[in-house]
């Protein structure tokens, strides 16, 4: 029988603001097995976490990331935007999935550089899209990483043997039973992402995904608890 992993999406966000600290913590005390966490570069090259370009819509400032450096960036935020190596820290023994948005492939080597550094890539795992993941299996052959995915049309082979993902990483609207039958009988895990209705959850347990993200990690622990009739 296949366990499902329930992973908060950039932490507990419904309740503590996205990509901080204490959403992470609270993601975890809720019982995520996983949190999924957005990362970027500082002007100075600093891995923080942040989904967006700019800090307009979290943080109320209408700039650019990577136009200001770390120093700056925690004046700005009152150190409200966490460096990744203080969310390594703050994840204790949990794992964290780091999403790498418009990485490039000095970002990744920077970002694999740092998780290496704190002693922790064996509680991390990388999702992005395929130029991005290749950039992550350049960086560490080791790595574990989930390839995103956004059509039905299966990745290549040609692909799939050179980033040796583990999980294949979908929109939750393009997930049946069909889909996750074929990637397993090819040796893949199934994650479904961003899922935050019970149904939907139910939809996708039934459909034999091995991994849903969602903003509500308390509502699909609740979803997993019960067993299907």
């Amino acid at each position: 029988m296949r366990t499902l992993t329930a992973v908060g999406h950039r932490g507990d966000p419904y309740r503590v603001r996205e990509n901080t600290l204490p959403s992470i913590r609270s993601a975890f005390a809720r019982g995520a097995d996983a949190v999924e966490i957005d990362v970027r570069l500082t002007r100075d090259g600093v891995p923080v976490l942040l989904h967006d370009e700019t800090l307009q819509r979290l943080w109320g400032h209408d700039v650019r990331l990577d136009a200001v450096t770390a120093p700056q960036l925690r004046e700005m935020t009152g150190g409200g935007v966490p460096e990744l190596r203080e969310a390594l820290a703050a994840g204790g023994g949990g794992r964290l999935m780091i999403d790498l948005p418009g990485a490039t492939p000095g970002a990744v080597r920077a970002v694999v550089g740092v998780v290496r550094e704190c002693g922790a890539r064996e509680r991390v795992y990388y999702c992005a899209g395929p130029a991005t993941v290749l950039a992550v299996r350049a960086a560490d052959p080791g790595a574990e990483i989930a390839l995103t995915w956004t059509t039905l049309s299966p990745p290549r082979r040609v692909l799939t043997d050179a980033v040796a993902p583990r999980w294949l990483n979908y929109r939750f609207g393009l997930v049946g039973r069909e889909l996750t039958d074929a990637l397993h009988r090819d040796g893949l895990l199934v994650s479904a992402w961003t899922a935050d209705t019970k149904r939907t959850m139910r939809a996708l347990v039934a459909a034999g995904v091995d991994s849903i993200t969602t903003n509500r990690v308390d509502a699909l622990i609740a979803v997993r608890s019960r067993p299907a009739r």
